[in-house]
């Protein structure tokens, strides 16, 4: 398993946004714009990336300023975590956070958010569940913030 970095792979682009449409719903013009300006400029926010086996991709990931919440102050936000089902409970989910958290330390960004429904997933990374938001169709979710080591006041 080896995690692309899209703003290093344009060719994977339309493949990448038209795999995380079917995972999502989200349209795939949407996907292709955000993943074409992690290209286009040279800033932090939008990151996308792939999880791929043998040119199969098998998970992904981005990072955006909001992922639809009310919380426009939390950012910028881990978004569109997913995992093939048959790659599961392999550490893939694990590994691609990781990789994004040191991606962004990279570019001096400590402080990751993300929007989820699930209540222990990502406890299991050593994400810390700090608040409620609403989504854009008005359902709570949960907020949770990377893993300590990364946050700049710790790092001083």
């Amino acid at each position: 398993m080896e995690i692309l970095m899209l703003r290093e792979h344009r060719e994977c682009i339309k493949r990448a946004a038209a795999w995380f449409h079917a995972k999502w719903g989200v349209p795939q013009e949407a996907y292709e714009e955000s993943m074409l300006a992690c290209l286009e400029k040279n800033t932090a926010i939008p990151q996308w990336y792939l999880a791929v086996h043998r040119a199969e991709i098998i998970g992904g990931v981005g990072v955006i300023e909001n992922d639809f919440h009310d919380r426009k102050d939390l950012s910028p936000n881990l978004c569109a975590l997913f995992v093939e089902e048959a790659w599961r409970n392999q550490g893939i989910a694990g590994k691609l956070l990781q990789f994004i958290c040191d991606d962004m330390e990279e570019w001096n960004i400590h402080t990751l958010y993300l929007l989820t429904e699930h209540t222990s997933f990502y406890e299991r990374y050593d994400w810390e569940y700090i608040c409620t938001a609403k989504s854009e169709d008005g359902e709570t979710m949960r907020i949770y913030q990377s893993p300590v080591r990364l946050r700049s006041d710790v790092i001083g």
